[in-house]
């Protein structure tokens, strides 16, 4: 009764305060949509960006570095931020409550307006699960990705990032800002759908001898479908057991007229970012992906859904796992999405 107590009391705060935190973002969103526009540095890394900061303030996924960089962003509005994030924080300063969208893994599964904190989960959850069995871990179209620093010396794993030059410039000066360490990985600028990436990683020093992790979050649905192809033909020829984890978006859905899409759409168009590619995911979507995997030689292992699939209708977007060699399928549970602590 208490967490009721605690989720009803909290929701009443947060509608009171709503007329604030539209003010907010207002106010906020015109300023990072326009700095992308003149700067040409992608507006999309901001979603995960923001959602691990809220995670990391609401104690629900610790994120220090995270935190840091949202401090030092100037495509970020100081105070159109702080007005955006006033009926989460003040609810919960009150109440001690954490709204689902920021508290994933709970159990059923991750409606799609929760995705960008159930993926980060996923994703945690297959690094760690890889991680003693890997030498290199290659974070594609990195962003502000934060996972370099969460990797101890113990681990002994070699990492590299890769992302648009524009994009990377801008995160290692953010890092440095933050007083950041920058030789964590190594940063390599590279346009995946102008440029041979894979032959500028390996000038970098990577190894595709060496088994490697593949993170390649929330960039396939900007790219176009030879781009993504290629990239999964060049990973499935590098060292058996190898693994690459992406996500997706339904085909059909990139489409949907539901205002949650038509929303996610027109502001993405607006960045210059526009949703182009998606996977079919036409009941059961297991399958389907299984079946995308196997066409370039890999190995389905994990695939969970965002969204609710039913017979008739797809869920709207995917995860996937995939392994280069024979490796079983893994049979992913609630508790699995959960990774150790570090």
């Amino acid at each position: 009764m208490r967490g009721t107590a605690s989720a009803a009391s909290f929701r009443v705060i947060q509608v009171a305060l709503i007329p604030v935190g539209t003010i907010g973002y207002l106010w906020a969103v015109p300023k990072l949509l326009c700095f992308t526009r003149q700067t040409r540095v992608s507006a999309t890394l901001f979603a995960s960006l923001y959602t691990r900061y809220m995670q990391h303030r609401l104690g629900a996924r610790a994120d220090d570095p995270a935190s840091r960089l949202m401090t030092v962003m100037p495509n970020v509005s100081r105070a159109g931020f702080g007005l955006q994030t006033t009926p989460t924080m003040a609810a919960h300063f009150l109440t001690g409550y954490v709204p689902k969208i920021y508290r994933y893994p709970y159990e059923g599964e991750p409606p799609m307006h929760h995705q960008q904190s159930a993926r980060t989960t996923f994703y945690d959850a297959a690094l760690a699960r890889h991680l003693p069995g890997i030498n290199q871990l290659v974070i594609l179209g990195a962003g502000m990705d934060t996972r370099v620093h969460r990797i101890s010396r113990e681990d002994r794993v070699l990492c590299f990032e890769i992302d648009q030059p524009e994009t990377q410039a801008f995160k290692l000066k953010m890092m440095e800002t933050a007083g950041l360490p920058t030789n964590q990985a190594t940063y390599v600028a590279a346009d995946f759908q102008a440029e041979d990436w894979f032959e500028k990683l390996a000038k970098a020093g990577f190894d595709p001898a060496r088994t490697t992790f593949f993170l390649w979050e929330a960039v396939t649905m900007y790219l176009d479908r030879t781009s993504v192809e290629a990239t999964l033909q060049r990973i499935a020829l590098t060292a058996p057991g190898s693994v690459i984890a992406f996500d997706y978006y339904d085909a059909g859905s990139i489409a949907s007229p539901t205002p949650y899409m038509r929303y996610l759409r027109e502001t993405a168009k607006f960045a210059g970012e526009p949703f182009t590619f998606g996977i079919d995911n036409t009941p059961p979507a297991r399958k389907r992906a299984a079946d995308y995997v196997r066409a370039f030689g890999l190995t389905l292992e994990e695939h969970r859904n965002f969204g609710k699939e039913t017979r008739r209708r797809p869920a709207p977007a995917g995860f996937v796992t995939a392994t280069v060699g024979g490796t079983p399928i893994f049979t992913a549970r609630t508790s699995d999405a959960i990774p150790p602590k570090r």
